[in-house]
């Protein structure tokens, strides 16, 4: 690869590179660049492009904004790739705080500095009405969209390199989750029996799915008699209203099966809903959800889980425990049973067991300690103290 420079005005360099040959037409291709500084300085960025040009990691500057490619790649890429949810969730934080902070940085200059700024602003002044910052957990969601957004835009070859890769974004404090025992499960199970949310409960407990799996299972995803359930979709709400999707991963669907207590309590609550069915007749709304309104349409995720709430506190002395706990109360049931981590990561969903066992690592250290018990009970006996032999005459000795 070939360049030159030449200085057109003191302290101002222009750069010209010599790029590979178009693959089509085979004409040849140049690049122009200005470069403010000394001759040394002129020489070093001709020597990094022209590095960068044959490595193939060079991209050409363009005059696009960091704020104009963010909205083309909500547009372009997140509209068809992400969730609904998901969808207005980016689109709320990138229109509300990295445009306005990161917007009219063209985006070949975009630095880490910028990035880091952007946080460090967020986390003292983030609030849209002006008073206080924004959680470490909110302002690491920033860093995680910007860094797939500018993911996309070096596999776009608008970027040589992800800049947000050099940024250190925030800690953030970790959620101390509450898992209920056996005695506080059975007493949940208990307090909710007679009303409309024991089955969905009961269900979460023993199966491990999130809320939108359990609000929008079908009963024909439901087989009693086999005690088994498919989990093919999420119910979610969006500014356009409720809406089906497909599980976020290929591992989100699965076919978890059932324990006896889980099947019976889905059958009573299927001879409910078909009392309801006769009851509203012809304005039934036959979606066939397992879990729905008593007119059958599907229960918004947010209500059902201040029904939850609500039912919770009116158990004295209970602990305060959200839906999600359920979740969690069946991964440590389940652990503690010495269920095998790999097995409870596939009845949750689990994109890798991995996540499993870094969430549920404070369940481990017990098992670890009954891993030890059984082990010493398999092999100890084997290393148990022997009868001492007896020892060897030494007239035997002296004859050997």
């Amino acid at each position: 690869m070939k360049g030159s420079m030449k200085e057109r005005s003191p302290g101002s360099w222009t750069l010209w590179i010599e790029l590979p040959r178009d693959p089509v037409t085979h004409r040849r291709k140049q690049k122009t660049l200005t470069v403010k500084g000394t001759k040394r300085q002129a020489q070093a960025e001709l020597n990094r492009v022209l590095a960068e040009v044959q490595n193939g990691g060079f991209v050409n500057p363009s005059r696009l904004t960091t704020g104009a490619f963010l909205v083309r790649w909500l547009e372009d890429y997140a509209r068809v790739n992400v969730a609904g949810r998901t969808f207005e969730r980016y689109s709320e934080i990138i229109r509300a705080h990295l445009i306005p902070a990161l917007g009219s940085i063209p985006l070949s200059k975009l630095q880490p500095l910028h990035i880091q700024a952007c946080h460090a602003r967020a986390l003292q002044k983030g609030r849209l009405h002006g008073k206080g910052g924004l959680s470490p957990t909110t302002v690491v969601l920033h860093h995680r969209i910007l860094r797939e957004a500018l993911q996309q835009a070096v596999k776009w070859q608008l970027l040589p390199r992800n800049v947000c890769d050099s940024v250190e974004p925030p800690q953030r404090a970790r959620v101390e989750m509450r898992a209920l025992n056996e005695a506080e499960t059975v007493q949940l199970f208990l307090h909710a029996r007679g009303s409309r949310m024991f089955a969905p409960i009961v269900l979460a407990v023993a199966s491990g799915v999130r809320r939108g799996e359990l609000l929008a299972l079908r009963w024909s995803d439901v087989d009693l008699q086999a005690g088994r359930l498919t989990v093919c979709r999420s119910l979610e709400a969006t500014k356009a209203g409720l809406a089906f999707k497909p599980p976020k991963t290929q591992k989100g669907r699965r076919l978890p099966p059932l324990p006896a207590f889980a099947v019976r309590a889905l059958g009573e609550h299927r001879r409910t809903q078909s009392d309801e069915r006769r009851l509203f007749g012809k304005d039934y709304c036959d979606s066939d959800l397992v879990f729905a309104l008593p007119d059958g349409q599907p229960i918004h995720p947010d209500h059902f889980s201040k029904w939850f709430v609500s039912l919770v506190r009116g158990v004295a002395g209970f602990p305060r425990v959200r839906l999600h706990d359920l979740r969690h109360t069946c991964a440590t049931l389940l652990l503690r049973q010495g269920v095998h981590p790999k097995i409870v990561s596939e009845r949750l969903g689990h994109a890798t067991v991995a996540i499993t066992l870094d969430t549920y690592s404070h369940v481990l250290p017990g098992m670890q300690e009954d891993a030890v018990r059984r082990m010493d009970a398999a092999l100890g006996a084997a290393m148990a103290p022997t009868r001492p032999a007896l020892p060897v005459p030494s007239a035997l000795i002296r004859e050997a």
